[in-house]
């Protein structure tokens, strides 16, 4: 994790370059608060639909970079893929609209995490996700 010392994002950490379709999709943030794990991102242009609004993929592809930081916040770097993902689109969000997600890892053992949050934007629930991640070994 690469820590952010200047700009809108200081103070937060980036992946920096560890996934290539997540740098291209966001970029995306993460930080520690007195809440847990928060995760940032403010969609661009490029992260809008054909309306106008930010695409539904851009917002599952956030939610799924969350579900990882959110199942890692029990001070284990996870490394491992996705098995399940679940979303539900509540509102639409717009492009330049601060985005924040949360969470809270439900379980898991030694090869399964399971996580949930809530992503929104401007206070307001756009989009609620549930998961599970496999633990690679040896990754």
């Amino acid at each position: 994790m690469t820590r952010i010392e200047t700009g809108e994002w200081a103070g937060w950490y980036q992946w920096g370059g560890v996934d290539p379709f997540e740098n291209l999709a966001g970029p995306f943030y993460v930080a520690r608060d007195d809440q847990g794990i928060v995760c940032g991102f403010r969609p661009g242009a490029d992260n809008r639909n054909g309306h106008g609004i930010v695409h539904g993929g851009s917002l599952m592809t956030f939610a799924d970079f969350s579900l990882f930081m959110i199942g890692g916040s029990e001070g284990e770097q996870v490394h491992g893929v996705t098995v399940t993902m679940n979303c539900e689109f509540l509102r639409a969000a717009n492009a330049g609209q601060l985005l924040l997600a949360r969470g809270e890892r439900t379980g898991g053992g030694r090869s399964l995490i399971f996580a949930r949050g809530l992503i929104r934007a401007d206070g307001r629930e756009v989009l609620a996700f549930s998961g599970t991640i496999k633990k690679l070994k040896g990754a």
